[in-house]
C-alpha cells in the first residue's frame, strides 16, 4: 500500500508548526499505524533528517501513550481502538492521511505529535486515589460489593488516560476522564469515605488546568478507545451536587 502522509511538525511549544508531506511505499496492510510512522522515521534517519516525534510505549492498547488525531478523528477511524492497534488495511490505498497532535490549551505541544499531558496527572493528584494504607490484597469476597457496582467500577477503571476525550470535545473538556476516576472510587467501599472531598478537589483542579465544560455532544464517548460511557459524567455531577449541598 502507498500513502501520502501529512504530519504536523513543530520543534517546540513556542515555535510555529506546519504540515510536512511524506510519501510511503510498500506499506503492509497488517502494519499498525505506529509501525507505519516507524517506517517514515527509518527513511528520515537514513537521510540524516529530524525524525518525527510521537508518543508510544506498550503498543498493546493499554498504556494510553499513543494518542494522535488521524484524519480528524482521535485514534483514527476505528471505534474502540487505540492508535497502536489501528492497522493500515483500514485506510484506502493511495489516499492522503493527515496526522496531528491532540489540540487543547491544557495539552501544549512538546514536539511534533507529542503533547504535555501532565495536566491529567495533576487531576489524579488532586484526589483520584485512596489516601489510606489498605495493606496487602484482601481475601476474595471479604469486602462485599454489589455486582452492579463492581461491574460499573470495572468499566470506569478501563480508562487509560490517553486524552482522546479532551481532543474530541469542542470545549476540550476532561469530564469523561475525571468522571471515570470519580465514579470508579465512589462505587467501591474503599473510596466512599473521601468521595465528597475527592470530587470537589478534582473539579477545582480541572477548572484550574483550563479544561472546558462538558459540551453534551457525546463526542468523548464516541472517540474513547475504551468506550467509557458518559453516564459516568452524570454520576460525577450528582456526586458534586451531593458534596456541596448534602
Amino acid at each position: 500500500m502507498n500513502f501520502t502522509i501529512k504530519i504536523w511538525r513543530q520543534s517546540d511549544r513556542n515555535s510555529r508548526g506546519k504540515f510536512v508531506e511524506y510519501k510511503t511505499v510498500d506499506i503492509s496492510p497488517d502494519m499498525s499505524f505506529l509501525e507505519m510512522l516507524d517506517a517514515i522515521n527509518r527513511d528520515l534517519a537514513k537521510k540524516n533528517e529530524d525524525v518525527v516525534a510521537f508518543d508510544h510505549d506498550c503498543r498493546e492498547g493499554i498504556c494510553g501513550s499513543c494518542g494522535l488525531y488521524i484524519n480528524g478523528r482521535a485514534h483514527g477511524p476505528q471505534r474502540g481502538v487505540t492508535t497502536c492497534e489501528l492497522r493500515m488495511r483500514h485506510f484506502v490505498d493511495g489516499t492522503t492521511i493527515i496526522v496531528e497532535p491532540w489540540r487543547s490549551k491544557a495539552f501544549p505541544v512538546i514536539k511534533d505529535l507529542v503533547v504535555d499531558r501532565t495536566a491529567f496527572e495533576r487531576l489524579i493528584q488532586a484526589g483520584g486515589y485512596i489516601s489510606v494504607d489498605t495493606g496487602g490484597a484482601p481475601d476474595a469476597s471479604s469486602i462485599p460489593v454489589p455486582k452492579a457496582n463492581a461491574e460499573e467500577a470495572m468499566d470506569a477503571a478501563a480508562c487509560i488516560g490517553c486524552g482522546a476525550c479532551v481532543a474530541a470535545c469542542k470545549n476540550s473538556s476532561a469530564m469523561l476522564f475525571m468522571s471515570a476516576k470519580v465514579s470508579q472510587l465512589a462505587l467501591l467501599p474503599q473510596g466512599d469515605p473521601e468521595r465528597r472531598l475527592r470530587v470537589q478537589q478534582m473539579v477545582r483542579q480541572m477548572d484550574k488546568e483550563g479544561f472546558g465544560l462538558c459540551s453534551n455532544t457525546y463526542a468523548c464517548e464516541t472517540e474513547c478507545p475504551k468506550k467509557i460511557s458518559v453516564a459516568h459524567i452524570a454520576r460525577m455531577n450528582r456526586e458534586f451536587i451531593r458534596a456541596k449541598f448534602f
